[in-house]
């Protein structure tokens, strides 16, 4: 399978435009955002869990991250709460199970680095906010390797943001509220991905917004 597989190309897709389907796991559905290969790709996709599901244990040969969105989702060690941002590197395993409200995570498959090799767990509703990137934007940095950045922007109501140009890319997941450009308006549950090079005028409206950022790991143009 190939879906938005072309990274030199902007793609967006908002909660209108949601397509569930099953997964291998009875009761386990994916909304797919991008998608390279089959069963095993590179992937970035929502999974939803029913109420006290589990998961079959699994090695991540490319590695997993993912952010909570709703309920909680457990495994072996632990349960992560909505707000946990989790890194398992290359070559780790669990058996995950969901907690008895059900489970909505963003997750992203065999994407790392080989050699990203950190394990990171960020309860993000617990973490303070330590950096104040510019008037009416904060940042919370979850991770950072090489060129490869990700952080939670929580971005003020009517706050404008310069215009920036997007070198090695840049990812974003709409948390809670909405963002504007001058392309259009992403409400939350929007994923958009800018290419490598591409630029926006970048704003909020009364609601504000908080982001799931990723910036700087998509192919660069030449």
């Amino acid at each position: 399978m190939r879906l938005n597989a072309d990274f030199s190309e902007r793609a967006v897709v908002r909660p209108e435009d949601y397509r569930w389907v099953d997964s291998p796991t009875p009761g386990v559905e994916r909304m797919m955002f991008d998608r390279v290969g089959d069963e095993v790709a590179r992937a970035t996709s929502l999974v939803r869990f029913p109420p006290n599901s589990t998961f079959p244990p699994h090695i991540h040969g490319g590695g997993e991250e993912f952010f909570v969105l709703e309920g909680a989702f457990g495994d072996e060690h632990q349960m992560y709460p909505a707000g946990t941002y989790v890194r398992n590197p290359i070559g780790t395993s669990h058996s995950p199970r969901v907690g008895e409200q059900g489970c909505l995570i963003f997750v992203k498959l065999h994407q790392f680095d080989k050699e990203d090799d950190a394990s990171v767990i960020i309860d993000t509703r617990a973490a303070e906010w330590p950096e104040r990137y510019e008037p009416g934007l904060e940042l919370m940095p979850l991770h950072q390797f090489r060129d490869e950045n990700v952080v939670l922007i929580r971005w003020a109501p009517n706050t404008p943001f310069k215009e920036h140009t997007h070198h090695g890319g840049e990812e974003v997941f709409v948390i809670e509220g909405c963002f504007c450009d001058e392309y259009g308006e992403y409400p939350a549950g929007t994923w958009l991905r800018n290419p490598d090079q591409s630029s926006h005028n970048a704003f909020t409206r009364d609601e504000g917004a908080l982001l799931y950022l990723k910036a700087g790991h998509l192919p660069v143009s030449t």
